[in-house]
C-alpha cells in the first residue's frame, strides 16, 4: 500500500512538473488564463441582460475579449528585460500621444479623450495605464533602495506629466488610477515611514487647492452629490439613487437574470458600463455578487503570488503595481456604484462593455505572465 502511495504520489508530481514545464515554455500562467475566461464568461451573461439582450453588444465585446486575449500571449512572450529597454520610448511614444489627443484629439460627451485612425478610433490614456508603472519600476530598479528624495522627486515628475495631460482632457477617473500605478511602484519600493507621513500632512493643504483651482464644475457636483444625493434626485443624484435602488432590490437571491426592472425600464444610467454591478445585484442579488468578488480575489491573489514569487527587483515592482492598480478599478467601481465614491467614470474591470479598456487590462495580465515565466531573466537584486 504505501509503495503505491509513493508511486502515485511520483506520478503526480511528474505531472505537475511537465504542466509547470508547459507553462514555462508557452509563457502562459494557466491558472491565471483559467480565471480571466470565467471571469469573461461570466461578463458576458451581465452584458447581455444590462444592454437590453443586444447580441450585437455581446458579439462585439467577445470579439474584443478574444482580441484581448491573443494580445495577452502575445506580449507573455516579450522577456521583462525587453520591456525595460523600451521603457523609456514607449514613455515618450505616449506623452506624444497625449499631446496629439489635446491638439487634434475628437471630442465626445464634453471630453476630448481620443484619437481617430481610419478604421480605428482608440483612447491613448488607456496605453497609459500600461506604460506607467513599466516606466517608474525601470527607473527605481536600477537605483538604490529604499529610494533617495531625488529618485523620488524624479518618480513623480514621471508620474505627473501624463497625469497633468490626461487631467486637462479632462478625465480625472483616469488619471487618477495612472498616478496610483505609478504611486504603488513607489510604495513597493520602499518609501520610508517619514516620507509617507509627510505625504499624508501634505494631502491636507492639497486637497484644498485642487478644490479651489483644479477641479471643474462638474466634477465639484459629483463630489457635493456623493455626500447628498437627495439634493438633487431628477438631476446629479439620479445615477447615485437608481444604482442604490436596484442594488437594494435585488436582495439575497436577485430577481433572476434578464427579470431587473432598473435596468431594463432605462431606470439606471450606463447600466452596461459604469454601473453593470447595480444590474448583476438586482438579478442576482448578493450572492451573485460575492460570486463576481471571489473570481476577482483569486485573480488578484495569483496576481500577489506572481509578485512574491518573482526573481528580480523589477519583475516584483511591476508585478505588484499591476496587481495593485487591478484591485484600485475593483473599488473604485464598486464603490461609486453603491455610493461609497464619488462618480468617477471607472468602468468595472472585464466586465463592463469597452474595448479599448479590455485591450489594456489583458495585456497587463500578459506582462504578469512574462514575470512569471521567464525564469531565465536575470536582473542586479537588492
Amino acid at each position: 500500500m504505501a509503495e503505491q502511495d509513493f508511486v502515485r504520489q511520483l506520478n503526480d508530481d511528474h505531472g505537475f512538473a511537465q504542466t509547470r514545464d508547459w507553462s514555462e515554455k508557452l509563457h502562459i500562467d494557466f491558472l491565471l488564463v483559467g480565471l480571466l475566461m470565467i471571469l469573461c464568461c461570466a461578463g458576458l451573461l451581465i452584458l447581455y441582460s444590462a444592454s437590453g439582450k443586444d447580441m450585437d453588444v455581446v458579439i462585439r465585446q467577445a470579439l474584443y475579449m478574444l482580441v484581448g486575449f491573443v494580445g495577452m500571449v502575445v506580449i507573455a512572450q516579450f522577456s521583462p528585460r525587453m520591456l525595460m529597454r523600451f521603457a523609456p520610448w514607449m514613455y515618450a511614444g505616449g506623452v506624444v500621444l497625449l499631446l496629439a489627443v489635446l491638439l487634434i484629439g475628437i471630442q465626445s460627451k464634453g471630453a476630448q479623450r481620443w484619437i481617430q485612425l481610419p478604421f480605428i478610433r482608440f483612447q491613448p490614456s488607456e496605453i497609459i495605464k500600461l506604460i506607467m508603472p513599466i516606466v517608474v519600476a525601470t527607473y527605481l530598479s536600477n537605483r538604490p533602495l529604499p529610494p533617495s528624495i531625488k529618485d523620488i522627486v524624479i518618480s513623480l515628475i514621471i508620474i505627473g506629466v501624463p497625469v497633468g495631460l490626461i487631467a486637462k482632457q479632462p478625465d480625472l477617473g483616469t488619471s487618477l488610477l495612472i498616478g496610483s500605478s505609478g504611486a504603488f511602484v513607489l510604495l513597493l519600493a520602499g518609501l520610508r515611514k517619514r516620507l509617507i507621513f509627510s505625504a499624508i500632512m501634505l494631502a491636507i493643504p492639497a486637497v484644498f487647492v485642487f478644490w479651489q483651482f483644479l477641479m471643474r464644475d462638474y466634477q465639484k457636483q459629483r463630489v457635493l452629490t456623493f455626500l447628498n444625493p437627495e439634493s438633487d434626485p431628477w438631476g446629479a443624484g439620479w445615477n447615485i439613487i437608481q444604482s442604490k435602488i436596484a442594488i437594494g432590490s435585488g436582495g439575497l437571491y436577485g430577481k433572476g437574470w434578464l427579470q431587473g426592472t432598473q435596468s431594463h425600464l432605462d431606470f439606471l444610467p450606463e447600466s452596461h458600463t459604469d454601473f453593470i454591478i447595480a444590474v448583476l445585484a438586482e438579478e442576482m442579488g448578493l450572492v451573485g455578487c460575492l460570486m463576481l468578488l471571489v473570481i476577482y480575489a483569486l485573480i488578484i491573489g495569483r496576481g500577489l503570488f506572481i509578485t512574491l514569487k518573482s526573481q528580480t527587483l523589477f519583475g516584483r515592482l511591476l508585478a505588484g503595481s499591476i496587481t495593485l492598480t487591478f484591485f484600485v478599478y475593483i473599488f473604485v467601481n464598486i464603490g461609486m456604484v453603491s455610493g461609497l465614491l464619488p462618480v468617477v467614470g471607472v468602468p468595472l474591470p472585464l466586465v463592463s462593455r469597452g474595448g479599448t479598456s479590455l485591450a489594456t487590462l489583458m495585456a497587463g495580465f500578459g506582462i504578469l505572465m512574462s514575470v512569471h515565466t521567464h525564469k531565465t531573466f536575470h536582473h542586479r537584486m537588492r
